[in-house]
């Protein structure tokens, strides 16, 4: 299909699919019907598009085959299923293997360089990672000098007069020209290092021979190493090397960068091949309802261990231990700023030594020194246990439940966060005294304080409500039926908050399988991104394009910096502009035009016979869509087919002059567009 068809066509099915979308966004009856109403292939369909990231070739064949029930008591029982070729794939991976403090010495950040750098903490003893504390000192000292220069050039221009600014200017303005990056590798080149230094020669030497030698080298040659690692020669210099060793090469750019990139890729690669997929579903829908921001300071570090350690274990066990999990995180307390909330009366705000005995007796007048410690109370924390983890924003709580929340949780810490330290309770920073929680007298007895109104806020039936209807709209539509969350709500206050019974009864209900709730959600970026790449049986080698997809989504990777982190909603999702953005992925995927990840068009239409545009139509439709396509979809993008058949001949015979088979050419350029439209179709972008 020529080029110019190809827009036309991506145009149109843009507009089709807003204006079949749009209805989503209004109240919809819900339709109530038996489980049993619907057909087997049917009641498949919809599960794997409710409790997956979508659907693959075979699946709902396998579902059938084992029975839906069946099928769903297995994926409520993630331990069950054997998940070995995820792992496989997640094996070179090594920081999701590793602990925070780990991953804080192997991938500092600029308040441990600067440790280093100033003495406060040794040099570490290993050689490779000592390298890349080299070369981050030396960037800060590079990056230092060029500050100072531009100053100095200031200065000159200053006092120097109208006759000397032209003069005085010129090396400001080239140098402000350059990239830092590109303005570093100048400097290099006018010292000679290069002369010494031939980094083009290093991807000859075996792997092992060429990370010796690099590690080996001068700081500066090692900055000249990181340097080439940016460019398209990068790969080369990597090809080969252990996944430590290439960690250690990368880390000596963007050491947290490392950290953050093999979690995002990571994340990717379990939504689109962990056979565990409603454990990952509710791992994501967990912690989007227990956001951290990714991005915030020390988080980089902290997430890894927040989404394996906190999340995924108690995904589908007690929500209080989730709760409690959550509260206890260093990435919680340092996104929401809980580690530095200080008592107002505490012996820290007010100056008093530590009491051997743990209470204290409050001077008649505080010390000097005293609410000069550290930062006072703070709220955050607080505030959102209570309106996005707990009750609701309507739950019934005050401005005066907020703070004394907060009192009760000062003291709740993080021991060195930046050294990857773990939750610690400071008594010192602790608020002293009776506190009233929900009308609820508190008792001062410390640490156990928090646990006591966690427990409080888990047993709530608000709170048991509010997750109720949240899981409603994640499974079942943007505006559950009021009935289905009054059931949920009585099963997690009579199972004591256990996430699986609740889906267990959420799964069995006649809303979940009524007419009104199949296809009534629309996917977010993630989920159609990794459906995509589920769909059309994509081999990942390297998930960060598809990553960087979802940059363009608008949906980053645990990128939400709100707490109340991304909306579950047709409403934060459909626009024409996100529609097109995408269909043009889809393109972009089953053309091959995305790195490192190859979809075979081909193959996927199950043909080795030249493809007649309306045949590869039909046969993807079963295969994408297992043949579930409206006719109105249908007609579109037949209509399409039809529109470039006059074409057709035209550019099979100037392929003819470039291509030994220009047949298979054409079959793959008409398969590929008719697979990204069918991506982009209506019935693709609902689950």
């Amino acid at each position: 299909m020529p080029e110019g068809r190809v827009k036309i066509a991506v145009l149109l099915l843009s507009i089709s699919l807003a204006s079949t979308v749009q209805p989503l966004l209004a109240k919809k009856k819900q339709k109530e019907a038996p489980p049993s109403s619907a057909g087997d292939q049917k009641r498949a369909l919809h599960v794997l598009n409710r409790l997956t990231f979508g659907l693959r070739p075979g699946d709902v064949q396998h579902v059938m085959a084992i029975g839906v029930d069946r099928w769903i008591d297995l994926q409520l029982h993630p331990e069950r299923i054997d998940d070995s070729a995820l792992n496989a794939r997640l094996q070179p991976f090594r920081t999701l293997r590793m602990n925070t403090k780990e991953l804080a010495e192997s991938f500092p950040d600029g308040q441990e360089i600067n440790q280093v750098k100033n003495g406060r903490r040794p040099m570490p003893s290993d050689a490779a990672l000592r390298m890349v504390y080299q070369v981050q000192i030396a960037r800060q000292q590079e990056k230092k000098e060029r500050v100072q220069e531009a100053a100095k050039n200031s200065a000159a221009v200053e006092s120097d007069g109208l006759a000397q600014t032209t003069a005085a200017m010129e090396p400001t303005v080239s140098a402000a020209k350059l990239a830092p990056e590109e303005e570093a590798q100048a400097r290099r080149r006018e010292q000679g290092l290069y002369a010494d230094l031939d980094v083009q020669q290093l991807p000859k030497l075996l792997p092992d021979q060429r990370f010796e030698k690099i590690v080996s080298m001068s700081s500066e040659e090692q900055m000249a190493v990181a340097d080439s690692l940016r460019g398209r020669k990068g790969q080369d210099l990597l090809e080969g090397l252990s996944p430590k060793q290439k960690e250690t090469l990368l880390a000596m750019n963007n050491p947290a960068g490392v950290v953050t990139g093999e979690l995002t890729q990571a994340k990717l690669l379990r939504a689109i091949y962990s056979e565990r997929q409603l454990e990952e579903v509710m791992t994501d829908f967990w912690f989007n309802h227990f956001n951290v921001f990714m991005d915030k300071g020390v988080d980089r570090l902290l997430v890894t261990s927040y989404e394996r350690d906190v999340i995924r274990p108690h995904a589908l066990g007690k929500f209080e231990d989730l709760l409690v999990a959550t509260a206890k995180s260093p990435a919680m307390l340092f996104y929401l700023d809980n580690w530095l909330s200080v008592g107002p009366g505490s012996p820290q705000a007010l100056g008093l030594p530590p009491h051997p005995d743990g209470p204290y007796i409050r001077p008649a007048r505080p010390r000097p020194n005293a609410g000069k410690q550290r930062s006072g109370l703070n709220e955050n924390y607080g505030r959102e246990l209570l309106e996005l983890h707990t009750l609701s924003v309507n739950g019934g709580y005050s401005q005066r439940d907020v703070t004394e929340t907060a009192k009760v949780f000062t003291g709740w810490t993080i021991d060195k966060p930046y050294q990857g330290g773990a939750f610690k309770f400071d008594p010192r920073m602790h608020e002293p005294g009776l506190k009233f929680v929900l009308g609820h007298r508190v008792k001062p007895k410390g640490e156990a304080e928090g646990l006591e109104v966690l427990h409080k806020l888990a047993t709530s039936p608000q709170t048991a409500h509010f997750i109720s209807l949240k899981l409603g709209e994640r499974f079942v539509s943007d505006d559950p039926p009021p009935a289905l969350v009054d059931r949920l709500t009585k099963v997690f206050l009579r199972k004591k908050g256990d996430i699986r019974e609740v889906l267990t009864a959420l799964f069995r209900s006649r809303e979940f399988w009524s007419d009104g709730a199949y296809r009534a959600k629309v996917k977010t970026p993630l989920e159609f991104v990794a459906s995509a790449a589920r769909a059309t049986s994509a081999d990942v080698g390297d998930a960060g394009g598809l990553v960087r997809q979802l940059n363009n989504m608008g949906m980053p990777l645990y990128g939400a910096q709100p707490p109340t982190g991304y909306s579950m909603k047709a409403d934060a999702w459909v626009s024409s502009s996100a529609l097109l953005t995408r269909i043009n992925f889809a393109l972009a995927l089953t053309s091959g035009r995305i790195k490192d990840v190859k979809v075979d068009v081909v193959q996927l239409a199950r043909t080795n016979a030249p493809m007649d545009s309306n045949l590869a139509l039909s046969t993807l439709e079963n295969v994408l869509l297992d043949g579930d396509v409206s006719k109105q979809t249908h007609d579109s993008i037949a209509a399409q087919i039809d529109a470039s058949r006059a074409n057709a001949a035209q550019t099979k015979q100037d392929n003819k002059a470039t291509t030994r088979n220009p047949a298979e050419a054409i079959r793959a350029q008409d398969g590929s567009t008719v697979a990204a439209l069918l991506l982009g179709s209506p019935e693709f972008q609902r689950r």
